[in-house]
């Protein structure tokens, strides 16, 4: 089979090919940068490669940000990976909350896993539902954004929560536990106060409605 490609497609203004930049650890030509950094569909930085982007972009840093940076990490500079590592504030997932029942529990459990891999916030956004898997310990959410829907949720899934109290609910919770077969708190709503107040002794998911 014959396979045909332009090389240098890449550095036309006019060039239709999809690729991915890959920086690595090595000086680049601010022409070649500009031109391949405009037309890439994904681009990455290998370990200190990041350090090349963070310079040369200096001064305009927020404009040039890698979708990924890999590698690693022994020639990354510290204020480089500093730099870069707080980026983004949350992690959004659009999809994997409807069709089969099976794989919307894939879902859910992977929100666990994700716990164990990155720090930053991760939900699950589809249609009119959003969820959110709460960590041990005290949250605040702000639910005064205009695009809630009126039901909200807490569901104790993958392990009893034995105290969850809340603020900021129709129905607020008391150092209550929740657990299948006891009590699992669907269809609530808010009190109007703008602000939902969550403690949880273990993981708890969170889940609320979107306007459509």
């Amino acid at each position: 089979m014959e396979r045909a490609l332009t090389p240098l497609d890449c550095l036309l203004p006019a060039g239709n090919l999809k690729f991915c930049l890959l920086i690595l650890n090595q000086p680049f030509n601010e022409g070649h940068f500009h031109c391949l950094w405009s037309k890439a569909a994904l681009r990455a930085c290998a370990d200190g490669g990041a350090n090349h982007l963070y310079h040369f972009t200096d001064g305009s840093q927020d404009s040039f940000l890698p979708d990924y940076i890999s590698g690693d990490f022994d020639s990354i500079q510290p204020e480089v990976k500093e730099y870069y590592k707080v980026k983004i504030d949350m992690i959004v997932t659009l999809g994997g909350l409807g069709g089969r029942f099976d794989q919307i529990m894939a879902s859910v459990e992977t929100l666990f896993h994700a716990a164990n891999i990155t720090p930053f916030p991760v939900i699950v956004i589809q249609e009119c539902s959003l969820i959110y898997l709460l960590q041990p310990g005290k949250h605040k959410l702000h639910v005064d954004t205009g695009l809630e829907g009126a039901w909200c949720g807490l569901i104790p899934i993958g392990n009893p929560c034995e105290s969850v109290t809340t603020t900021g609910l129709k129905w607020n919770l008391t150092n209550q536990v929740l657990k299948f077969g006891t009590l699992v708190s669907t269809s609530n709503t808010y009190d109007g106060s703008g602000i939902v107040t969550i403690e949880t002794d273990k993981p708890l998911l969170w889940t609320m409605a979107i306007k459509r």
